[in-house]
């Protein structure tokens, strides 16, 4: 049994840098907050600064604890190190039994170095994904392979990514495959009635066209590759005036306006600027196709069984790609729009009247990943039995 706070709960420092990551904490903490041992904190770190609260709010849930955010740099080893700092702060400041960062971001690998210097167990929720290559995604790869060396509790969302960290020597009963829990915070979100309520749900369901969702950010298509895909959208939107194609732009001043310079004026292409994520999710379950470099677009959509066009040149949701949720089709303007007519093509061939998706099989999760991530960290520290862990449907009824 674990050191206890005085109110007899363990506290556990929830480290959150990013937009995403308060996504896929916030089952985590919900949960945790259910635990009668549990006595979770969240600690933001401002690397997203305040589109973070705003997801938070989505569920209900705030800052307990809100670090002086990162002074802007684009350097890297710089944006570390001053998170490393803040976190030492807040660790020394108060006592811990546990902390719990997520993914792969410089938040998490920050927080994950400053539990394990302060001799906390750490939690890493969605470990194990590997692309296979150490400079791409750059440097996600690379972080999220040092968090799985320092983490005490693998939190793995599928077999696969168990399976990874086996390779990579991690073996025992310290991982436990959960699910992805962005498959409920998405879940969640998407029914929310604050996001039946925002505008531009309200707009695009007037508009009663079918969507094509897109977004494009990563730090490996800054340049010339998001150009291309915005001239492939482009191209998409000349051939199809039946569809709505919502681009999503991220808050990146640099990465929003090469998108919205290339794409402003087109007549059925919408240019909100970042969307919040209760109306992002509502608008992604009415989508017929998403086109994408994102990580946790590519699990979201598949929560909604939509076909995903991933413009990057490798990913390692490898899951989406086995199941054929997802296509890899790189950053070649000809190469997403063949892929794109192939389908909404396809999608048409298999509903006869191309008003809604096929159904896609979802190989993230059930809905239950936080569930199963705060029943592991009550294992961890000796408050309950080990959970079983979730396989797929298919999976489970093949063992039935």
């Amino acid at each position: 049994m674990t050191a206890q706070t005085l109110h007899g709960r363990d506290r556990i420092a929830c480290i959150i840098g990013t937009r995403p990551e308060a996504v896929k904490m916030a089952p985590v903490v919900l949960e945790l907050c259910k635990q009668p041992w549990a006595d979770p904190v969240i600690v933001t770190t401002g690397q997203h600064g305040p589109v973070v609260t705003e997801v938070l709010d989505c569920f209900g849930l705030r800052a307990d604890i809100a670090l002086t955010p990162p002074r802007p740099s684009h350097s890297l080893p710089t944006l570390t190190a001053q998170l490393l700092h803040e976190l030492d702060g807040c660790l020394r400041a108060s006592q811990w039994q546990a902390m719990i960062v997520q993914g792969d971001t410089t938040s998490a690998l920050a927080g994950s170095l400053a539990g394990f210097l302060s001799a906390l167990p750490v939690v890493h929720v969605e470990a194990g994904l590997r692309s296979g290559n150490l400079r791409n995604p750059f440097p996600e790869e690379a972080h999220r392979r040092m968090i799985a060396q320092v983490s005490a509790l693998h939190l793995a969302p599928t077999r696969l990514a168990r399976a990874n960290l086996r390779k990579d020597g991690l073996t025992g009963e310290a991982t436990v495959v959960t699910g992805n829990t962005v498959i409920d915070a998405v879940l969640l979100a998407g029914h929310s009635p604050a996001a039946a309520r925002d505008p531009l749900v309200r707009k695009t369901e007037e508009l009663g066209a079918p969507l094509v969702v897109v977004t494009a950010h990563r730090r490996e298509n800054w340049g010339a590759p998001i150009k291309r895909i915005c001239r492939a959208v482009s191209e998409l939107s000349r051939r199809h005036r039946e569809l709505t194609f919502l681009v999503a732009a991220h808050m990146n001043p640099v990465v929003r306006s090469t998108v919205e310079t290339a794409l402003r004026g087109l007549p059925n292409v919408l240019l909100p600027g970042p969307v919040a994520y209760a109306p992002f999710s509502r608008l992604l379950s009415r989508a017929r196709l998403v086109i994408t470099d994102s990580g946790g677009i590519q699990e979201e959509a598949a929560a909604f069984g939509l076909p995903v066009l991933v413009t990057r040149e490798n990913t390692e949701r490898l899951e989406g790609l086995q199941q054929r949720v997802a296509r890899l089709v790189g950053t070649q303007e000809t190469d997403i729009v063949a892929a794109a007519e192939d389908e909404l093509a396809r999608d048409h061939r298999n509903t006869g009247d191309g008003d809604q998706p096929r159904a896609y099989p979802n190989p993230y999760g059930d809905g239950r990943a936080g569930e199963r991530c705060a029943a592991a960290c009550g294992w961890l520290l000796g408050h309950a039995d080990r959970p079983s862990e979730w396989e797929p449907a298919e999976l489970a009824d093949a063992h039935a």
